[in-house]
């Protein structure tokens, strides 16, 4: 999986010319210690994980936005990193995963 987010950032890269400096986790895989670092590692970026329930607040914070009680998405991440804990994930450069990485996407 977390190769596989690797492979994915890199394609939207590629189309988009933007740089995908952070890679957020959120949901039920946020909690996933290993899954988080593994990913880290394996993109080379800092992953962001939390909240939980990143679903529910999405929808929470849209319809906040909507009926004018936040201003922008911006002021709505703001709210959900104040009142939920994130973690924070460094990549370490433990692995060569260069060597297991397979560039190929979407053909592998």
């Amino acid at each position: 999986l977390a190769l596989r987010y690797r492979q994915v950032i890199d394609a939207l890269e590629r189309l988009t010319g933007q740089s995908i400096t952070t890679v957020r986790i959120v949901g039920g895989g946020s909690q996933n210690t290993l899954l988080c670092q593994l990913t880290a590692d394996a993109c080379h970026r800092p992953v962001v994980a939390g909240p939980t329930e990143g679903t529910a607040l999405g929808n929470i914070l849209v319809q906040a936005i909507a009926m004018g009680y936040l201003p922008d998405l911006a002021t709505a991440r703001q709210v959900v990193a104040a009142s939920e804990p994130q973690r924070v994930y460094t990549p370490r450069a433990m692995v060569n995963w260069e060597g297991v990485f397979l560039p190929g996407f979407p053909d592998t």
